[in-house]
């Protein structure tokens, strides 16, 4: 355990209602209360995190390794904005909200465990958010004592949860922020800005996943620390295996073909994809991800191939079957706080890399290569198709090996243990 933290096994509300009377499921009570947390004195780690089942992202790779070595209790999105009821993708969501309720806690890999809460989808409502951390301090307490997690430090990958931080019984509190969220066109931005910012006035660390965005967080909070990304590099390295076997719809296009993978939504810019496929009707285009934004700009373009979203395990085999990885990101005001996954993950896999003006791609050059217009897109492309070679491949591949998610991951945890060390010095009484 952490110093003398008192610690919170009971409710500290009275709640009583559907969503309490939810949490007593079939079986729970099996969960062992010696958890690993417990046996090798390690605090659990409870977080709200994005939908467990969309796309794999940091909150995937940070909680998945941490819950090789400790309790994780990732709580599935409660929110950052309302929802529409006119929306069949928003009444979707509600619907599985519900049925995972009342599916309870689900251990899916290692000492990891997937809950969704049940909480008013009202996130900018002061009244709203009042009622939600009543549920969430019973829902917690109920969670915790089945699954047998005594001291544990709350983590949130969402800037909107500052009413619920100090009041669910932690001992430590992290706020993993991965993108400028007040700049997203979806959210409201004054209302997430003030959200923000009143959980970057109460949480104990803060990491933010590149330098510009940490040093916006640490105006706030001095105790901001830098976490890049990391990469499974054994996983896409195996896109230069010879037995890795290229998926049949990537398979059959004319080469050479040129990859994207990731969901598409407005900041990828398609009429700069629009351009390169006009200019280069031989080339081929695959843009792998889910559509949720208007892709009319490339839909009518024979050369462009919309191949629709796949499971993460199978992206390393796309990546073979590609000879150059994309990212043609729109350069706003937001892309000087992205850190693009799929950056490392080109790389691990030994593919050269065309991107536009993106900060983060820049520490990569030579590596990779930076295309501020269509034209010049055009012609990074066919200079990065004429060098590559297998050695260039595996040389791009090699220097990713000092870049995976367990090295980056363990780095974060040693400067939270030294953050939990510092609120409770040994001894302490509080």
């Amino acid at each position: 355990m952490v110093g003398s933290a008192r610690l919170e096994t009971e409710p500290a509300a009275t709640y009583r209602g559907p969503i309490a009377d939810g949490l007593r499921y079939e079986g729970i009570d099996r969960v062992s209360r010696t958890s690993p947390s417990a046996r090798f004195r390690v605090p659990g780690v409870i977080a709200f995190a994005k939908d467990w089942h969309e796309d794999p992202t940091s909150n995937h790779h940070v909680l998945r390794e941490l819950a090789k070595s400790r309790r994780v209790l990732w709580l599935n999105s409660i929110g950052t904005r309302t929802p529409k009821l006119g929306s069949g993708r928003d009444l979707g969501k509600m619907k599985r909200k519900l049925a995972e309720l009342a599916r309870g806690p689900v251990n899916v890999e290692n000492d990891l465990w997937v809950f969704s809460p049940m909480v008013l989808p009202l996130p900018h409502s002061a009244v709203a958010r009042r009622i939600n951390r009543e549920i969430l301090r019973t829902t917690i307490a109920l969670l915790r004592r089945r699954l047998g997690i005594d001291d544990f430090h709350l983590w949130t990958f969402l800037p909107n949860v500052a009413d619920y931080v100090g009041s669910l019984g932690e001992s430590l509190s992290v706020y993993y922020c991965v993108d400028e969220w007040s700049l997203f066109a979806y959210l409201d931005r004054d209302a997430t800005v003030a959200a923000e910012r009143r959980l970057l006035s109460k949480v104990d660390c803060v990491f933010a996943i590149n330098g510009e965005l940490a040093d916006a967080k640490r105006a706030v909070n001095p105790a901001t620390h830098i976490a890049p990304h990391g990469v499974a590099h054994a996983e896409f390295a195996r896109a230069l295996d010879d037995d890795t076997i290229v998926p049949a719809d990537i398979a059959r296009l004319p080469k050479p073909v040129l990859g994207f993978y990731g969901t598409l939504r407005s900041w990828v810019d398609l009429d700069l994809v629009a351009h390169v496929a006009r200019a280069r009707p031989s080339w081929s285009i695959a843009l792998i991800g889910q559509a949720l934004d208007d892709v009319g700009a490339v839909a009518g373009l024979p050369n462009v191939h919309l191949l629709g979203r796949k499971p993460h395990s199978d992206l390393p085999a796309y990546c073979k079957g590609m000879d150059v990885g994309l990212i043609p990101y729109r350069i706003d005001e937001r892309m000087k706080f992205v850190n693009p996954i799929k950056l490392r993950e080109y790389l691990s896999a030994g593919l050269p890399v065309v991107s536009t003006d993106v900060p983060e791609v820049r520490r990569y050059v030579p590596r990779c290569t930076i295309a501020d217009d269509g034209p010049a897109f055009v012609a990074a492309v066919e200079s990065a198709l004429a060098s590559d070679s297998p050695a260039r491949r595996r040389e791009r591949s090699q220097a990713m090996e000092r870049e995976t998610w367990p090295m980056r991951v363990a780095e974060v945890a040693r400067i939270v243990d030294d953050a939990a060390k510092a609120k409770y010095p040994r001894g302490s009484d509080d």
